[in-house]
């Protein structure tokens, strides 16, 4: 079942991007079914945190879905090379996102297989933002596209994860001050060998 409008239109970016961890993400993009359980996620709190798009309440045209109600999906591209899933949350206008960086592979490994160029290590088809986007097919022509849709979304299969394998920590490659540089709002499942670093 897919996840309600209602989940993402929460404003806690912090706890939604935890909640991720242990559902299923998938695209269908030229009739091929991929996806997999999301194993990490990163929150990014809207206006108040640096490492945020939407830092000080910056708006441009890259990063205006944003701004939209919570339950789209934000594309960029990363040092114009990768691009990278995020999942608007909150209220409309409240500019939170969650950076989606990796996810277990469960469904359409054969083609995500050949999209990635990898034959020898399933581990590392959807290992980082840039890699789990090329091995769904998702780029910035996705951009603002609805998780009600048929083309990504994220299904809730009740799974439960223990406390213990939550682990919250830093998030990765950001070069920005303290605190943000340190606070713990990356989130992963303990033990998985699909997460991007450990």
């Amino acid at each position: 079942m897919k996840l309600a409008p209602s989940f993402y239109q929460r404003d806690d970016v912090v706890l939604i991007a935890e909640q991720l961890l242990g559902k299923y993400l998938f695209s269908k993009i030229d009739g091929s079914l991929t996806g997999g359980l999301i194993v990490e996620t990163e929150a990014y709190k809207g206006p108040e945190d640096r490492g945020s798009h939407a830092f000080n309440h910056r708006r441009t045209p890259r990063n205006e879905a944003m701004y939209a109600e919570g339950g789209i999906v934000y594309m960029y591209v990363c040092y114009g090379i990768h691009d990278m899933l995020n999942i608007v949350t909150g209220p409309a206008e409240s500019s939170h996102a969650v950076l989606i960086r990796a996810i277990e592979p469960t469904e359409g490994i054969e083609t995500m297989r050949i999209r990635r160029g990898i034959t020898t290590d399933d581990r590392k088809l959807c290992k980082g933002p840039g890699a789990l986007a090329k091995a769904l097919a998702l780029n910035k022509n996705h951009n603002r596209l609805s998780l009600q849709g048929e083309v990504v979304w994220i299904e809730d299969r009740n799974i439960e994860l223990e406390p213990e394998k939550v682990v919250a920590t830093k998030r990765v490659g950001l070069n920005i001050d303290e605190p943000y540089i340190s606070i713990p709002w990356r989130f992963y499942i303990k033990g998985s060998p699909y997460i991007s670093r450990p």
